[in-house]
């Protein structure tokens, strides 16, 4: 009798265990998803207005769907990246974006595109895609690139990744790390980024620092960088310039 109790005890111990790896995993999986979710129809051309979604409304990534019967191919074309970005600004660079939000045809497609120009010494400044990885073809000019890495162990630095990239070259930027691009060249430059999300984001570090409003408390600002708050001031008093 005590053996047959036991024996059902260790297997009730053994299913609850079970259970429970089976529910972590249930966790585990549902929030690991790191890419935009796959379409579940051809397509779902975006829509601002609901009255124009369908009858059965459903959100896909904040936006409505088109009814499929009023869709037409101007929903998935949009002109102009044969024309030059404006880079006569204070980073001499421009970025001439194509994601969901001037492309309907994108919803749920997962990805997007940017052209990027430089003028010589123009920059695209340290910033993240919260969203995205990012894969860069150099066109024209001469770039240095480079991604850092997130916080490794104690006392040990951030890891940099750069490379000087020539017309033809390839180079990735692994989803949500910080990344820089920089004409080194005294011609311009001009670069294409295919980005894997339909609205992958972009944060500016430096404008998202020192520029936010209302402003980040100074004396956050001087602990975390460790400088004196009339520095912290001096920055924060800059106009940061939004290159996309």
């Amino acid at each position: 009798m005590f053996e047959t109790f036991y024996q059902i005890s260790q297997l009730v111990m053994a299913l609850k265990s079970f259970i429970l790896i089976i529910a972590i995993l249930a966790v585990v999986t549902s929030i690991s998803h790191a890419s935009d979710p796959s379409p579940l129809q051809d397509f779902c051309v975006a829509v601002n207005d609901s009255m124009n979604a369908v009858l059965c409304v459903v959100f896909v990534n904040g936006k409505f769907c088109k009814n499929p019967m009023d869709v037409n191919a101007d929903d998935f074309f949009r002109p102009g990246l044969n024309l030059a970005g404006n880079t006569s600004n204070q980073l001499g660079s421009a970025v001439t974006a194509v994601n969901v939000n001037n492309l309907a045809g994108l919803n749920t497609l997962g990805i997007s595109l940017a052209r990027i120009d430089f003028a010589p010494y123009g920059l695209n400044p340290p910033h993240t895609h919260p969203r995205a990885t990012e894969v860069l073809t150099l066109f024209e000019g001469t770039l240095y690139v480079g991604f850092v890495l997130s916080n490794p162990g104690p006392n040990m630095k951030n890891k940099l990744f750069t490379k000087i990239l020539h017309p033809g070259d390839v180079f990735v930027f692994p989803v949500g790390l910080i990344h820089f691009q920089f004409n080194v060249g005294k011609t311009d430059a001009v670069a294409f980024a295919g980005l894997s999300s339909q609205n992958p984001g972009v944060i500016t570090i430096a404008n998202a620092v020192f520029g936010s409003d209302p402003p980040i408390n100074d004396d956050v600002l001087a602990k975390a960088f460790q400088i004196d708050k009339k520095v912290v001031d001096y920055l924060q008093s800059q106009f940061w310039w939004d290159n996309n």
